[in-house]
């Protein structure tokens, strides 16, 4: 699976972050030319690795050639999936920054950062898609 790819080279692989760039330009190009009509469990599973990679991820595992929103295809796709209605109130960035900086194996300081650079509710452009 898509998911458990990204989230095997995020964890679990030391040296893969190139990898997950590698991977994102994929799934990114195949995104940027189709639309199925229906969403699957893949999707689903993608997501939330989607919408914790710019504000967690991208500093914190040193993944930080790229973010998310870099990739006008993936950014695009994961704000059409957080526009339907009741995903929106599931997606907590904040506790996505508080909960990855807390574990101190990866962040030793306890710092924590402030901000979380994303607005998922910006429009998307795939609806010119082809299905």
């Amino acid at each position: 699976m898509i998911e458990a790819t990204i989230f095997d080279r995020l964890w679990r692989i030391p040296g893969a972050k190139n990898g997950i760039r590698c991977l994102f330009q994929l799934v990114s190009r195949r995104l940027g030319k189709w639309r199925t009509g229906q969403l699957t469990e893949a999707d689903w599973r993608l997501f939330p690795t989607l919408v914790r990679f710019d504000v967690a991820y991208f500093s914190l595992f040193k993944c930080n050639k790229q973010r998310i929103a870099d990739y006008p295809s993936l950014s695009n796709y994961m704000r059409e999936l957080y526009r339907i209605p009741g995903v929106a109130a599931t997606v907590k960035p904040r506790y996505y920054v508080i909960n990855y900086y807390s574990i101190a194996k990866l962040n030793p300081t306890g710092i924590i950062p402030k901000g979380t650079p994303v607005d998922f509710g910006q429009p998307h452009d795939r609806a010119g898609l082809a299905a």
